[in-house]
Formats: structure tokens, C-alpha cells, sequence
């Protein structure tokens, strides 16, 4: 047998990985050169992860990769192996949206859409972290993801409305009395 029959026969062997996806245990087979993009979208059936660029330009892939975002183009499905991996599909908890998507629907952050979950994972990666960030940091924060149809305008306001929703949340304010739209200037 020569080298590039072996080499060829070695990459076309599956690999086993096992992680948790939006907070649920899975174990999957994938070949050794898939991505994590085409590994949650083919193999796990979340699509809400969105093809775009496939070159680390446009941030419409983007997932939280134990916490941080990552580029799900760029990065290979077998780097997943013991991770914590959430999508979009998983940011919605007990039938309730995630008052990021909540803000991002009531005040039109959200256009196409197809940026959109991106767009929430790394906001919400932000807010985990740094939970009152002002406009500035909102705007570096999000600086790898871009939008073709809003200018961003509805996206900052929408983030700093999930600021002020989550505060009120964290305070036990009813969120029903609190006015859509109320601004947030730290």
C-alpha cells in the first residue's frame, strides 16, 4: 500500500465526539475535516447556525463555545470534543424567548433575519459577561457580525433594551408594566 493510499484511507475514517448542545449530552460521528458549522446544521439538524461567508468574514455562523463566540466555519467539529456548545436554538428556555430576543423582536433588531441568531449568541455572550455595557462596547462586541439591512441602529437599541429588560428581571420588576422602548444610558 503507498503513502497516499493510506493517507486518504486514514481522513475518511469517522470520529466520535461527545459534547453538550444547548445543554443536552450528544454524541456524534463526523469526518475528521467537518466543520462545527456543518456538524450542527447536517448532523444535528440546527439550522438556525447560518452558512454564510465560510471565511471568518461575516459572523452569521457564530455559537458560544463553552461561553465565548466562536466561528462555527472556522472551527473543526472534532475541536468540539467536551465543549458546552449553544445555538440559537437553544436560547429560548421553557417556552419563554431570552429577553435579547425578545428586544430584538419588539423593536425590529431583526430584519432578514439571517444574521440575527448570530447576532443574539454574541450579544448574549457580552451580557453574561459584562451585564451593563455601554453603546461603545455593545458596538466592538458586535463588530464581527454584519448586517446587511438594518444599520445597526435597531440593534444597539434592541441590546441595551435586553439590558434594561434583564435588570428589571433580575429586580423581580414585572416586565409587563415596564413601556417597550425605554432606553438604556449607562
Amino acid at each position: 500500500m503507498n503513502r497516499v493510499t493510506t493517507l486518504k484511507r486514514s481522513t475518511q475514517e469517522n470520529a466520535h465526539i461527545s459534547c453538550r448542545v444547548n445543554g443536552e449530552p450528544v454524541q456524534v460521528s463526523v469526518a475528521p475535516c467537518k466543520t462545527l458549522l456543518e456538524m450542527l446544521r447536517e448532523d444535528l439538524r440546527l439550522t438556525g447556525t447560518k452558512h454564510g461567508c465560510e471565511l471568518g468574514e461575516c459572523g452569521a455562523c457564530a455559537v458560544l463555545v463553552d461561553g465565548d463566540p466562536i466561528l462555527s466555519c472556522l472551527s473543526l467539529a472534532l475541536d468540539a470534543e467536551g465543549c458546552a456548545i449553544d445555538t440559537i436554538e437553544g436560547m429560548a428556555q421553557d417556552g419563554q424567548l431570552h429577553p435579547l430576543q425578545a428586544a430584538f423582536a419588539d423593536l425590529g433588531g431583526a430584519q432578514c433575519g439571517y444574521c440575527t441568531p448570530a447576532i443574539l449568541l454574541t450579544a448574549k455572550a457580552l451580557l453574561d459577561r459584562q451585564p451593563n455595557p455601554g453603546r461603545d462596547r455593545i458596538r466592538e462586541a458586535l463588530s464581527g457580525n454584519l448586517c446587511r439591512c438594518t444599520g445597526y441602529q435597531q440593534i444597539f437599541e434592541a441590546v441595551e433594551e435586553a439590558i434594561l429588560r434583564l435588570r428589571r428581571t433580575e429586580q423581580g420588576t414585572d416586565l409587563k408594566s415596564v413601556p417597550v422602548g425605554a432606553r438604556h444610558n449607562p
